[in-house]
């Protein structure tokens, strides 16, 4: 007589279940909204039951979500977009597919312009639903652009699918091709904050083209710093056999105006399988970002210039910027062909910090102001087909100690000017008038704008 009860309850139970499930069927598609309808449609199972997926994206990989998806859809797949006026704008994918308040329908898909080299743009989805299928599944793609103001500080991907293997392959994929098919692979990328936060912002930028012809150091200088920034990574194999680490720390030194700057763009401008990174000044906090980008994308170099300024600010970190910059570069593996170049002006408030973590930074170069040598190439480059003797050249860097390059430039340029003033043939005695006029006592500050030494 008990096993006929529990039976029955049991049969009892079962046909409440099927109830429940039924009547939350059809309140499912009481709710779904019409564009709910065509996801489901394409689906096969009511989408309005099947959780959401969320994956954030970075807004400078934007487009290569983009790229991605529409490659996957390329295998047989459609785009569709989503009507319901700026209140679609606030919701999430599943609200979009259930909602009783606003029937959204599907509708024309929403675009941006957005760069991916430094001339090239291409048009990216900013709201729109990708129908694909992966692995012979149905699966449905929300792609949605960052909007600060509706309170979306990353890109999105919404993904619904029935399986959810099915999602986690999807998106092992799609992260796959994003980097396979990166637009910013080998390009010159400048990071800054977004105005809406702390969010990289990733400008293109043209490669340098800067020969080695126009760099003036002292000799051997520029060929130490190219063998070690570029020359390790020609040889990585060997290294690697060897069981040498590739990753490596350089620091640029010296006074201002002396070619550190130069030197980085020519390093650019050789490295062309490298993807560059540059940061500068405040734009170096966001050095997390510009790891990422290094280690996914590399053979790579971070750019890190004037670093002095801010190597002792603190921010949301409770260390000094300098030491986050260290840990990023200790944080990679051995194998990472990654280059964290630096420059500073003010060697002495880098010192200390460098001298206590060892091994960071494993080759510093000192950029001095030009000997005399250096400052006649400088005179000669600057000259060009201008009619100076060799011994007015001579003369002049002779009587130039302690300056730099710009100096060089300014005096080349004050000689053809006072000659066109004059309205005669630019000579040895306009370069020699001008120089005496420079070189006078009460022209001192004006000799350190141009990055003379503060005793000339």
């Amino acid at each position: 007589m008990t096993d006929e009860l529990d039976e029955d309850l049991l049969r009892a139970v079962s046909v409440y279940l099927k109830r429940v499930a039924a009547d939350d069927r059809d309140a499912g598609a009481a709710r779904r909204t019409p564009l709910g309808d065509a996801v489901s449609t394409h689906l096969g199972e009511d989408a309005s039951l099947i959780a959401v997926v969320t994956e954030s994206v970075a807004d400078h990989r934007l487009v290569d979500a983009d790229i991605a998806l529409a490659h996957l859809a390329g295998q047989g797949g459609s785009l569709i977009g989503v009507a319901g006026g700026d209140q679609r704008m606030h919701q999430g994918f599943a609200e979009l597919i259930s909602n009783p308040y606003a029937p959204f329908q599907p509708g024309p898909v929403d675009y941006i312009e957005r760069a991916c080299g430094p001339a090239e743009t291409r048009r990216v989805v900013s709201m729109g639903i990708w129908l694909l299928t992966f692995e012979d599944s149905p699966l449905a793609v929300l792609q949605r652009a960052a909007s600060p103001r509706t309170g979306r500080d990353t890109a999105t991907l919404e993904v619904v699918a029935a399986d959810n293997d099915i999602v986690s392959a999807f998106l092992e994929r799609l992260r796959s091709l994003m980097v396979e098919m990166s637009v910013l692979r080998r390009k010159v990328l400048s990071l800054q904050p977004t105005e809406f936060g702390h969010q990289a912002g990733a400008t293109f930028t043209a490669r340098p083209d800067v020969g080695a012809d126009q760099i003036v150091l002292a000799d051997g200088v520029l060929d130490e710093v190219v063998c070690h920034v570029i020359g390790i990574g020609r040889h990585r194999d060997e290294l690697q056999r060897a069981g040498q680490h590739l990753k490596r720390g350089v620091l640029l030194y010296g006074p201002p105006g002396t070619g550190k700057t130069l030197t980085i763009r020519h390093l650019a401008s050789q490295a062309t399988d490298s993807t560059i990174v540059l940061l500068t000044g405040q734009s170096i906090r966001l050095i997390a970002y510009a790891t990422e980008i290094a280690r996914t994308f590399q053979p790579s170099i971070v750019v890190l210039e004037d670093i002095d300024l801010v190597a002792m600010e603190r921010h949301s970190s409770p260390q000094p910027l300098l030491f986050e910059v260290l840990e990023s570069l200790d944080g990679l593996e051995g194998d990472a062909d990654v280059t964290f170049l630096m420059t500073t002006n003010r060697v002495e408030v880098l010192e200390p910090a460098l001298a206590g973590r060892p091994g960071r930074v494993d080759l510093a170069v000192e950029i001095p102001r030009p000997g005399q040598h250096e400052r006649e190439r400088l005179l000669r480059r600057y000259a060009g087909e201008l009619p100076f003797s060799d011994a007015a050249i001579t003369s002049a860097a002779a009587a130039t100690d302690g300056v730099t390059g710009s100096f060089a430039k300014e005096l080349v340029r004050r000689a053809v000017l006072a000659a066109a003033s004059a309205e005669e043939q630019v000579s040895d005695a306009h370069l020699v008038r001008v120089l005496d006029e420079i070189m006078d006592s009460r022209q001192q500050l004006t000799r350190r704008m141009l990055g003379a030494d503060a005793e000339q």
